[in-house]
């Protein structure tokens, strides 16, 4: 039968097989190894093994690293490049809480609690961000919310100056000045927002980009003028 054939062919086959047996002589070419090489810089320097204390003080450095681009503005990539969220987590921090003490806080009244303005802050930097994602930026998410936070800084000093121009009264002198510092400090965010974020932008789109911006810090600012201390 052609089938039975068929097996002792395969089977004659396999048995050939079996003595076929490599000679010592034949070379092998290529060798099997881990190659051992001096460590370099980055394998020795790990956050995993360094102290407690030197991780939080580089975390702080990096951070008054940042605060310093944003009270002097220029063209520069450190933010960008070395993001992170724990300048603008304790700048919403601080101006929620310093905004939480005010007359507007009355339960007739229905003025905004911390909570409140905590989201405003975020929700406002995630919706500019994707904003400025959908007209083609080219920076990350995250960095653009590292960005915007981190400018936020020249508003929370004006939130600190008014509630010390308020400890004299809030007549018409101390609304002055109020109003003189809120809009400097308004100034100061949205020209250092837009000097980071300008050169990822089209620069066909730059105004559409500018423009959320100014009203994202117009609101802050307009929160921290109008601002009075409870009675």
């Amino acid at each position: 039968m052609p089938i039975l054939h068929r097996n002792r062919y395969l089977t004659t086959i396999f048995a050939g097989l079996s003595d076929v047996s490599i000679s010592g002589d034949i070379p092998v070419e290529g060798e099997i190894n881990v190659p051992v090489g001096t460590p370099s810089h980055d394998d020795e320097y790990s956050t995993l093994d360094e102290p407690v204390k030197d991780t939080i003080l580089r975390d702080l450095k990096a951070v008054g690293k940042k605060f310093v681009h944003v009270m002097y503005p220029k063209k520069s990539s450190t933010l960008l490049r070395d993001w992170d969220l724990w300048g603008p987590l304790l700048l919403c921090v601080t101006l929620a809480l310093m905004l939480q003490g005010g007359s507007v806080d009355s339960k007739e009244d229905g003025g905004p609690q911390f909570a409140e303005v905590f989201v405003i802050i975020w929700f406002g930097s995630v919706i500019i961000t994707l904003n400025s994602k959908l007209l083609g930026g080219t920076i990350s998410f995250f960095q653009s919310l590292c960005v915007l936070g981190y400018c936020i800084m020249p508003l929370t000093v004006a939130m600190v100056v008014c509630r010390l121009v308020l400890l004299g009264g809030s007549g018409m002198v101390s609304f002055i000045v109020r109003l003189i510092v809120v809009t400097a400090s308004f100034s100061w965010s949205t020209f250092a927002s837009t000097a980071f974020l300008a050169d990822s932008q089209p620069s066909n789109r730059k105004a559409l980009v500018v423009y959320p911006v100014f009203l994202f810090y117009f609101v802050i600012g307009w929160m921290i003028l109008t601002f009075s201390p409870s009675a």
